[in-house]
């Protein structure tokens, strides 16, 4: 059954998510970027507070593809204790030598999931990589919020393509990336592990506070309820 992950920026939305009955509570800042992140110090203090009331992910912000700067991103976001850390792999930079440095580097608990991005044209034969190395899941996401969502941007038989290889690979998968209520319906058809949400649980737009009746909207939506 696929579940909903809600990306939130603080601890009382957070809470409202938990209450909500969200699958994932993931913690990023949207206004740093797609995958901005929160202060480490932040995050430690939700995911103590919370008390494993709801796994949590988060985000370690729009960092170039160089090892000198993800690998201590990542072991800093881990030492929080956090279920997942969230790596966006940004077009350019050095690929091969992230996977290696986070493989050799990088022991913590923490299970490790790349973003791809939709809007990058991706190619998915990164993903056996990505399983090699350890990762436990990657997504789908957008870079460029302006181009719309994920099933705009990127073909239904990409997604399609893109699940089936995450599954064959033994990854946990999503998608998100601007998906709205809509969109629910046809998402569900393609099996990801998850559907990610910010913009939709907000007044506004990504950048604003989440609504207690959007997120139970769409926590119904997903679970099939009525």
């Amino acid at each position: 059954m696929t579940g909903l992950l809600a990306s939130v920026v603080d601890l009382a939305e957070a809470r409202l998510a938990a209450k909500a009955g969200v699958d994932i509570i993931d913690l990023k800042n949207p206004a740093a970027g797609a995958l901005g992140a929160l202060p480490v110090e932040d995050v430690a203090y939700i995911v103590e507070t919370l008390g494993g009331e709801r796994p949590i992910s988060a985000t370690i912000g729009d960092l170039p593809m160089i090892p000198r700067f993800v690998v201590p991103a990542v072991e800093a976001m881990a030492a929080t204790r956090v279920d997942y850390v969230k790596i966006g792999f940004f077009p350019g930079g050095d690929w091969t030598g992230v996977l290696r440095g986070l493989k050799s580097s990088v022991r913590h608990d923490a299970a490790l999931v790349a973003v791809l991005f939709g809007d990058a044209a991706p190619d998915l034969r990164w993903l056996p990589d990505l399983a090699e190395a350890g990762f436990r899941g990657v997504m789908l996401d957008t870079a460029d919020k302006t181009k719309g969502p994920l099933c705009a941007v990127c073909e239904p038989g990409f997604l399609r393509e893109f699940v089936a290889q995450a599954r064959r690979l033994g990854l946990l998968c999503g998608l998100a990336g601007s998906l709205r209520a809509e969109y629910v319906s046809s998402l569900l058809t393609l099996r990801a592990d998850y559907l990610g949400f910010r913009s939709a649980l907000c007044r506004g737009n990504r950048k604003g506070k989440i609504e207690p009746d959007a997120v139970r909207r769409l926590v119904k939506l997903v679970k099939g309820e009525k």
